[in-house]
């Protein structure tokens, strides 16, 4: 009896030099380029980008970089979970080229990077709030990815709404060639929005954070009714929640990531963030306010 055989684990480039070199090769085949920007600990959410970057490119690199400059002093970024062998494991059998796993002295051999994309004042509100200097972390980095790869297209997922929202804008902006293309947010059998940081939770910490995708769920329910019935609907589920501690919630128009208006009629993008226990989450759904 034959066994099936092991998939084969993706390539590991950790240079730009050496992962320059395979893509240059690639480009002068015809052959077009995904890239699929993580921050390693990878789940279904990630894979389900990868499979995306799968139907829309012939080749699919897998960026596994933990950016020190998206991190504030205070947040997780000693404790942020990485582990490139079993990043490798999860991608194997999906069809990735290359993964791009740099050091941080690869990407920064001088220290933090003086010239830097800003986000402007959209990164200042809501994560940017919180998160004084992410989004401006998270653009360079990402440009510098870009240039690195030079991709055809570029796949995020819609959890981070915000940070889409920015990439997209960068893109247009400085006129990059490469397409973003986003993938709805996958979620657990709960409801829950797949995250990395989800593996903090303990048992009971995972069953307070189901309110958030409970909250989104209001949210949409009350839309017909109008932006204050959506805030009302969805704070009354979080003030419900034991040990659930609300930093904001946001209605914004999904092209200018502003604030809806009180009289807004049409799309709209609900964001969530929160702590539960010493985690923080976000979750974020598309309206129609009537």
């Amino acid at each position: 009896m034959s066994s099936t055989p092991t998939p084969a684990l993706p390539p590991v480039e950790s240079t730009i030099a050496g992962l320059r070199s395979r893509l240059d090769a690639v480009r002068a085949a015809g052959r077009t380029i995904a890239l699929v920007p993580t921050m390693g600990s990878l789940h279904e959410g990630h894979l389900a980008l990868v499979e995306r970057a799968r139907e829309t490119a012939d080749v699919v690199v897998v960026s596994i970089f933990v950016n020190p400059m998206q991190f504030g002093p205070t947040e997780d970024f000693d404790r942020y979970p990485r582990d490139l062998e079993a990043d490798r494991v999860a991608l194997a059998g999906l069809g990735v080229d290359a993964v791009f796993a740099p050091a941080v002295d690869e990407m920064y051999p001088t220290g933090p990077v003086q010239t830097r994309v800003t986000a402007g004042p959209v990164g200042g509100l809501f994560e940017g709030r919180s998160r004084p200097g992410h989004f401006d972390g998270m653009l360079t980095i990402v440009a510098k990815l870009l240039a690195i790869t030079q991709p055809h297209v570029v796949v995020f997922g819609e959890k981070d709404a915000q940070q889409v929202f920015l990439v997209q804008r960068m893109v247009r902006d400085l006129d990059i060639r490469a397409r973003v293309d986003v993938v709805e947010t996958v979620r657990a059998a709960d409801g829950l929005a797949l995250s990395s940081r989800n593996a903090y939770l303990d048992e009971r910490q995972r069953r307070a954070a189901r309110s958030i995708p409970d909250a989104l769920e209001a949210a949409q329910s009350a839309a017909d009714r109008g932006i204050d019935a959506v805030l009302a609907a969805a704070q009354g589920v979080l003030m419900g929640a034991e040990g659930v501690e609300l930093d904001y919630i946001a209605v914004v128009r999904p092209d200018t990531f502003q604030p809806v208006d009180d009289d807004h009629r049409g799309p709209a993008r609900a964001l969530i963030a929160a702590r539960v226990g010493s985690t923080r989450l976000i979750d974020t759904a598309l309206l129609h306010l009537g």
